[in-house]
């Protein structure tokens, strides 16, 4: 018994691996070379050797010119999907004369199931394409009905005449309702793509008219929330402004009331845009002022730290080419890269007063020259952009830490919206304990 079963169990894995080997070995036909020439022209060269052997049949190797007529027709099938109508006709002698079936029903068939019949330079109306139709098949009919030479057609044999009639008429029938049926399944498939591609671009804007909606709706509450929280700030802030008789605790009241301004500022443009893009623009007003470069010294004294700045209007003349843009030939694309600069700025000040407190920072912004991206050639590889760059030391340990929030999102904004300019950002730590941040832009980019 155990030998047995053993047995059994053995054939089995025999026969599995067979069948995994024949697996195997289809696969490998399917994906071979041969596979793709027999998928691609196997429908086109089959048809014509059917005909062929056809012809041969038929006439034989005696009969030169039935054959000769029936292998012209058949070769001429060759050519039958660049032009259906004009090989169905070169077909008909072989019907005709050499009595050979397959070569004009299959030219009938690829006739009617070709949409070149019904394309617009033919005049392709559904009416035309079933004019053209009806008359190729009473051209069929009337090769198959009449017998060659025509003098042997006996009017008289009434029986024989009407079962060829019918043979004739069932002949061409077939291939042309063969074909019309594959040509009408062949464009309800085209029309049920261009349908399900449709639909998915009618989901797709529903989708994003529905997340500018939403976007909107987030906008209305973080404009009630955010403003009156800061408007209260403001509020309070003018309060201590007024009743305080202490100069330091007024000129602190008097910052926070024109951060508090500043922000209620930039709220409003970005609850603006935001309603712009839910479609719901009525109440959006003229967009805020974008900072520049200019204001970097306000920002900086803003701050309440120890910053060392190196850049524009750090002393009294400033810097007119680390501007790079004080006049009329400001180079393209000069306020997106101060823009870009100034938040880098505002972010990595941010950072250091989160994670860095008490710490020493030095901000420096120069106009550089940068080298073109992709190893341009010597003539293009000068561009004129400007950098930016925060450093800080080690934190101050008798410094009291902030509780401040933070999303961890700051840096690779800042990083995104420097590779959207076609620059780059660096930010890493240094050998000292503190952190640096390098951001380069170009100039034409933005």
């Amino acid at each position: 018994m155990i030998s047995v079963r053993g047995g059994a169990a053995g054939r089995e894995v025999a026969a599995g691996g067979t069948a995994g080997r024949a697996r195997r070995a289809v696969g490998r036909f399917r994906r071979g070379r041969l596979f793709g020439l027999l998928r691609r022209f196997g429908p086109l060269v089959v048809p014509v050797l059917l005909s062929i052997v056809d012809a041969l049949l038929v006439n034989g190797l005696e009969m030169a010119l039935e054959l000769g007529v029936s292998v012209v027709a058949a070769a001429a099938l060759l050519l039958r999907r660049r032009w259906p109508l004009l090989v169905f006709l070169v077909t008909l002698p072989g019907l005709y004369i050499g009595y050979i079936w397959f070569a004009p029903m299959i030219a009938l068939y690829t006739l009617a199931a070709s949409p070149l019949l019904g394309s617009a330079p033919t005049g392709g109306t559904p009416g035309r394409v079933r004019a053209r139709l009806g008359v190729c098949a009473l051209l069929l009919v009337t090769a198959h009905f009449l017998p060659y030479p025509i003098s042997d057609f006996e009017p008289t044999a009434y029986r024989e005449n009407t079962l060829v009639l019918i043979d004739a008429c069932v002949t061409s029938a077939a291939p042309i309702a063969l074909g019309l049926l594959v040509r009408t399944r062949r464009e309800l498939a085209s029309r049920v793509e261009d349908l399900t591609r449709s639909l998915r671009r009618e989901d797709r804007l529903l989708a994003e008219r529905v997340k500018a909606t939403e976007r909107a709706r987030l906008a209305r509450e973080m404009h009630d929330v955010v403003a009156h929280q800061v408007s209260l700030i403001s509020l309070q802030a003018g309060a201590v402004q007024v009743s305080t008789a202490d100069e330091a605790a007024r000129e602190g009241a008097r910052t926070i009331r024109e951060l508090s301004v500043r922000t209620l500022e930039e709220l409003r443009h970005m609850v603006g845009v935001l309603r712009a893009a839910g479609g719901d623009a009525r109440d959006t007003g003229e967009p805020a002022p974008q900072p520049s470069l200019d204001e970097l010294p306000r920002l900086i004294e803003l701050s309440a730290l120890d910053v060392t700045y190196e850049g524009p209007a750090a002393d009294g003349d400033g810097d007119a080419r680390a501007v790079a843009g004080a006049g009329a030939g400001r180079p393209r694309g000069t306020r997106t890269v101060e823009r870009a600069a100034f938040r880098t700025v505002q972010e990595a000040l941010t950072n250091v007063r989160k994670h860095a407190p008490g710490a020493r920072v030095r901000v420096r912004v120069d106009a550089v020259e940068l080298g073109a991206p992709g190893g341009a050639g010597a003539a293009e590889r000068a561009r004129e952009g400007l950098r930016v760059e925060i450093r800080n030391g080690p934190p101050d340990a008798t410094a009291p830490v902030p509780a401040l929030p933070g999303g961890g999102h700051g840096l690779v904004g800042l990083r995104e919206r420097a590779q959207s300019l076609g620059g780059t950002l660096e930010a890493r730590p240094t050998s000292e304990g503190g952190f640096v941040v390098r951001a380069e832009f170009p100039y034409g980019a933005g």
